[in-house]
């Protein structure tokens, strides 16, 4: 998706959605950063790993291999002068491990994770 946003204003805006509905921020990863710390270049990327224990952790405690993908995480780079963002819906999550889809928590994930995109977003 497409933000309506520079690539700068996109990251701060989505950092404070996300603490604004009640999330926690863990890590925010500058890759072009990191990239560069290494002699290398990559596009503005940056990293935004979030999440809620609330919702979270009863799914890792009845399925201990999603905690490889929880928190949940939101991609924003920058190419072409476009600034971009994507995320993995937490339904298609579930599908990998077997979780029901029509859990009530995936569903509640799915809509607050698109709701803070939205923000952003075209």
């Amino acid at each position: 998706m497409k933000s309506r946003y520079d690539f700068a204003g996109t990251v701060e805006l989505l950092q404070n959605t996300v603490k604004d509905a009640g999330n926690t921020v863990f890590a925010v990863i500058d890759q072009a950063a990191a990239a560069e710390s290494v002699g290398l270049q990559l596009r503005p990327t940056t990293l935004i790993v979030f999440g809620n224990p609330k919702g979270g952790t009863p799914l890792m405690e009845a399925f201990p291999r999603i905690a490889l993908e929880l928190p949940l995480k939101i991609l924003i780079w920058q190419e072409s002068g476009a600034v971009s963002v994507a995320y993995t819906p937490m339904s298609e999550i579930a599908a990998r491990y077997g979780i029901d889809l029509h859990d009530s928590r995936i569903d509640a994930m799915d809509r607050a994770i698109a709701a803070l995109v939205q923000t952003v977003t075209e």
